[in-house]
């Protein structure tokens, strides 16, 4: 199967790297594509399709959006807001 090539965004100091979501079975190339780029820290902001492990193993933090999100709301008064 065919993925679409990653995509880099670039803002100020920051730099974004849009990319599919890799299952178990396309995860063994999956670190060694985000190294190319350089990447220490991977957000998944899709479903966890994949075992984190692996990329950690390579060096790159990966944190999940999803639970980043549950946590926060789950912390009672402080809450963050975006307009």
């Amino acid at each position: 199967m065919n993925r679409p090539a990653p995509v880099e965004i670039s803002c100020e100091n920051m730099r974004f790297l849009v990319t599919h979501n890799p299952t178990s079975a396309t995860l063994n190339e999956f670190p060694e594509e985000l190294k190319k780029y350089g990447v220490m820290t991977l957000v998944r902001v899709c479903d966890a399709t994949y075992d984190k492990a692996p990329v950690e193993k390579e060096g790159i933090h990966l944190l999940d959006c999803k639970e980043y999100i549950v946590n926060r709301s789950n912390m009672g008064s402080d809450k963050s807001t975006a307009s």
